[in-house]
């Protein structure tokens, strides 16, 4: 048996990775160890022989198998990657050569199951050493226990996505939102991207997305990963990571435990441990390197999982080699060729197997043995976990354990921080900016009082959590901006120096500031306003004409014109018929004094009766009252609503005009906010690319101011307009005193305000849920209304000087009407004066009463009567009923018209003559002087006819038209006396 032990040594052979070298080391300290053990092999010796191969070269991997079969062999033993073992299994299989493969993950990522390359059956050559992949198993029952319904997942390069798709189907199947994110090499410049590229508020979206996660990564790239993250403040106090990975050290999980803040669950493979600490050495009958069996040992806590299987499996292939002494049943060793057709398999294949797989041992892993299968089926996992805190250094502690058999042994709880901030004193850092934070009293000697809007907030935020604060104003009154060393000044420098707990003020939520700082949810939207000065308004003397413009005026007028001459001219074609007595007549200036009358509606004293007038005084007076309603209606509109309109109304007109100047606070939020919207190629946005060139005009000197306070008041007491802050812009505007300011803001809130706190604050999450709350229940609504009320006096949007007093017109609304009115008053004065001095100076060229020409009244007489008795025949014929006949009539009878021709010396005389001819010629007036009228007198009348007198008086000095026929002719009688004298009877027919 010696000699045959001589002929047939120990041989294994070994396949490792090129990245594995510990398993080598591990390998050979293994195998050294055995062959210091008499009790397993006595005299006989292990030999080895390891290749290294390219994990992802499996035409590699055969070749030096091959090579190591011709050399002979007893068994294969691996440790590499899921491409290169598939190629030995089938040739394992195919040489019947037992192989014991080692699943490694390539640098140290979590495990993926590996694609089988048949259907697995129980005379497979291949023997898995490391179990299956449980982590799908394991990460569902942790995320079931903490009952997360929305989760990001984080992958590195090297981690096979396909491994975790069977977890993914189990949470759609549930219903939870899960996100999937692969983690470049190179963190850092992948963080910067994402900063760069995201909005605002994509980025608020994707911080709330990172409060729960899960990574699949290895060691080092997780400890990467969230010192990045940390660091760029992407994560905050209130959240929960889970990383899972069976590779991970003790090492590991102090570091990853420093790094992260909120809560930490890490999920690894743990191996059990004898509770006897003398028995984790010596297994069974063979003892282990202490260097490896003992915990504490440096070495021991350096090990990896591959390595502790690579330990066991050369035990486990030791005993059985000894078992195959005991047994007699030997044969010998194999040496194949791979290349030689019709190579045959190794005949002891097959009992070498079994024996294998009927094998077993305890070591580094607990217990190593194979099913019918050839898989290990022994496997657990522990859970371990942080709790909420700030301190760094805080323990760690096992939660649960996991097993395929018993599943998870333990309870998983998200707890959360308590809302209780009872003794807590906080140092809180502001700046001063109406109406957020102002000095309420500032006594001598004592400390100074505060109020505003974020006060109201804070105040209302301490006293829901019990905590108490002192407050201070930033050194240099700055909000804070990043300087060219990297530091960072103002408020936001005094929380990056630790010097300050909590920043406070009209504070915006900016993604340079949330990367070292952390902000609360924002307790107020804001917005870029511009404040400007409203326009100084102008008195317009003719508002009342502004309801119609020049034009239509003009059309107006001309109308009046032309219908008052289209009148005159269809009187003149067909003459109307006066009515008796009527002293009217139908000359042009009548018309146009006519026609102007109906218009404004005051009516007019000449009656038209022809049809052709009546047709176009109908149209016109239903044209004038539609202009005049027209006018009634815009006017009414015109003078109670303000419709001065400013030239910028909006963020785009204040842009696109150069002549008024505007500016901000250098270094400000709105200044970096312009400046990056402005010169950033991928927005776009050509507002604000021409409001930062007048911003930054003269390096931003020019039109920049260094506080708030002074932009004010540049606009108030200058041509300047101020953009800034929207909400700091109307409360100035409604608190100004002579209401003299208006702003223009952006209606996008495309930020907010917010609570600025420590990076890895462990109150920003109790102080969001409570802004939060104060929002919901609207207490939030309320504080905002103290401080911007709704009934304020001043007018705040609009651009002219004005209060809200009501709708009463003022003087400056009626000034063009009485400017009007005067203007007309004047002209009548001036008017009255030409005519007196115009009849003054007529009346200097007429002779004196003594030596008026006297007037032939015989003569008149005499052609009166003559006018009666020539036209006496014609008119039998007419019956005894009145006719009218109108001066245009008469005028247009042969004899009347020839003795109106003889008597118009008369008329520029001052005694109007009526006579009244029944039927033949009513009215004949002529004008006397005064002193021919006082030699005109009448005799006995009688009538030819019947004798009859004139019967009544004539309202204005005449006789109505008597029922006689005819009229007699009228004799003349030379009476001296000054007075008229009528006789006996007082129906005379014809009055002077």
């Amino acid at each position: 048996m010696k000699l045959l032990r001589e002929t047939f040594p120990f041989c294994l052979r070994a396949i490792f990775d090129e990245s594995a070298k510990k398993d080598d080391e591990v390998f050979r300290m293994a195998v050294a160890d055995l062959n210091l053990n008499n009790e397993i092999l006595e005299t006989e010796k292990i030999t080895v022989s390891v290749e290294f191969v390219d994990g992802n070269n499996p035409f590699q991997a055969v070749q030096e198998a091959c090579e190591l079969m011709n050399r002979g062999i007893l068994a294969l033993v691996s440790s590499i990657g899921c491409m290169s073992a598939g190629s030995l299994q089938s040739l394992a299989d195919a040489m019947h050569i037992p192989h014991l493969f080692i699943q490694r993950a390539s640098a140290g990522s979590p495990r993926s199951s590996c694609p089988p390359t048949s259907r697995a059956q129980p005379d497979d050559y291949t023997l898995f050493v490391r179990p299956p992949v449980y982590l799908n198993d394991v990460i569902f029952q942790v995320v079931m226990e903490y009952t997360w319904q929305k989760f990001i997942i984080f992958y590195d390069t090297d981690f096979d996505i396909r491994g975790i798709e069977n977890f993914l189907d189990q949470t759609s199947q549930q219903g939870m939102d899960v996100s999937l994110q692969k983690v470049e090499s190179n963190i850092n410049m992948m963080i910067t991207g994402m900063f760069r590229t995201m909005r605002v508020e994509e980025l608020h979206r994707y911080r709330d997305t990172l409060r729960r996660a899960v990574l699949f990564m290895s060691p080092g790239t997780a400890k990467a990963f969230i010192t990045e993250v940390v660091e760029t403040n992407l994560v905050a106090f209130d959240c929960h990571w889970i990383i899972i990975n069976e590779e991970i050290s003790d090492m590991d999980v102090q570091e990853l435990v420093m790094k992260s803040i909120g809560r930490l669950t890490l999920v690894r493979q743990t191996f059990p441990l004898p509770q006897n600490s003398s028995q984790r050495c010596v297994r069974s009958n063979h003892r282990i390197n202490t260097s490896l069996c003992d915990p504490k040992d440096p070495k021991a806590q350096m090990l990896e999982i591959t390595n502790r299987y690579i330990y066991d499996t050369v035990l486990l292939l030791a005993n059985t080699f000894h078992r195959k002494l005991e047994d007699r049943k030997w044969h010998s060793m194999a040496s194949l060729s791979c290349i030689r057709k019709g190579s045959k398999p190794w005949q002891g294949g097959k009992s070498m197997l079994d024996t294998v797989k009927k094998g077993g041992v305890s070591g580094l892993t607990s217990l190593l043995e194979f099913n019918d299968n050839g898989i290990n089926p022994n496997i657990y996992f522990e859970i371990l976990g942080t709790n909420y805190g700030e301190d760094r250094g805080r323990g760690v502690s096992r939660l649960a354990t996991w097993d395929p058999i018993h599943g998870l042994n333990g309870t998983l709880t998200d707890r959360k921080l308590e809302n209780n901030m009872r003794g807590v004193v906080l140092r809180v850092v502001t700046v001063l900016e109406e109406p957020f934070v102002m000095v309420s009293e500032n006594v001598l000697g004592k400390p100074k009082k505060y109020q505003g809007f974020s006060i109201d907030v804070l105040d209302a935020l301490a006293n829901y959590l019990g905590f108490k604060y002192e407050i201070y104003v930033a050194p240099d009154h700055k909000y804070g901006s990043q300087q060219a060393d990297g530091t960072w000044n103002g408020l936001i420098g005094e929380l990056v120096f630790k010097r300050a707990d909590v920043g406070l003020s009209a504070l915006t939520i900016t993604p340079e500031r949330e990367s070292v700082v952390d902000f609360t949810t924002r307790y107020m939207d804001y917005s870029v306003g511009v404040l400007l000065r409203k326009a100084e308004r102008t008195v317009d003397m003719f508002a009342c004409l502004a309801p119609f413009d020049l034009s239509l005026w003009a059309c107006i007028a001309g109308t009046v014109l032309l219908v008052g001459t289209l009148v005159y001219l269809l009187n003149w074609l067909n003459p109307p018929r006066l009515p008796m007595g009527s002293v009217s007549s139908t000359t042009l200036y009548n018309s146009m004094w006519f026609v102007y009358g109906s218009f404004v509606q005051q009516g007019g004293e000449v009656p038209y009766t022809t049809l052709a007038t009546r047709m176009m005084m109908g149209v016109w007076w239903l044209f004038a009252l539609i202009v005049i309603s027209s006018y009634t209606a815009n006017l009414a509109a015109f003078l109670t609503i303000s419709r001065i309109e400013n030239s910028i109304q909006s963020l785009q007109d204040l842009a696109k005009q150069t002549d008024l100047p505007y500016g901000t606070v250098l270094d400000s939020a709105v200044y970096d906010q312009v400046r990056s919207k402005g010169m950033n190629p991928f927005e776009r946005d050509p507002m604000y690319s021409q409001m930062w060139r007048m911003i930054n005009r003269t390096g931003g000197a020019e039109n920049n101011v260094e506080e708030s306070k002074e932009g004010i008041r540049k606009v108030k007491y200058g041509r300047f307009a101020f953009v800034w802050d929207a909400a700091v812009l109307e409360y100035v505007a409604i608190n100004d005193e002579d209401c003299s300011l208006y702003t223009v803001s952006n209606n996008v809130a495309d930020r907010g305000y917010g609570i600025a706190m420590q990076h890895g604050s462990p109150y920003r999450d109790i102080f969001s849920q409570r802004i939060l709350e104060l929002q919901q229940n609207g207490d939030m609504d309320i504080l905002k209304l103290k401080w911007w009320p709704r009934d304020s006096p001043c007018d705040l949007y609009s651009p002219v000087g004005t209060r809200k007093t009501g709708s009463a017109l003022d003087i400056h609304s009626f000034a063009g009407v009485f400017f009007v009115l005067a203007a007309g008053v004047v002209l009548s004065c001036l008017i009255a004066t030409v005519e007196t001095w115009w009849t003054r100076r007529k009346g200097s060229r007429v002779p004196s009463k003594e030596d008026d020409k006297e007037i032939d009244l015989e003569h008149l007489h005499h052609r009166v009567n003559s006018l009666c008795t020539e036209d006496e025949s014609p008119h039998k014929q007419f019956s005894t009923s009145s006719i009218d006949l109108t001066p245009l009539d008469m005028d247009s009878l042969p004899a009347a018209r020839q003795a109106l021709e003889q008597i118009s010396d008369f008329r520029n005389t001052h005694i109007t003559t009526t006579t009244f001819i029944p039927e033949q010629i009513q009215t004949l007036s002529r004008s006397l002087s005064a002193k021919a009228a006082a030699g005109f007198a009448f005799g006995p009348v009688q009538d030819h006819r019947t004798g009859g007198p004139f019967r009544q008086r004539a309202p204005n000095g005449g006789f109505f038209r008597s029922p006689i026929k005819t009229m007699s002719s009228i004799p003349y009688q030379h009476t001296p006396a000054p007075n008229f004298s009528y006789g006996n009877d007082p129906d005379r027919g014809t009055s002077i």
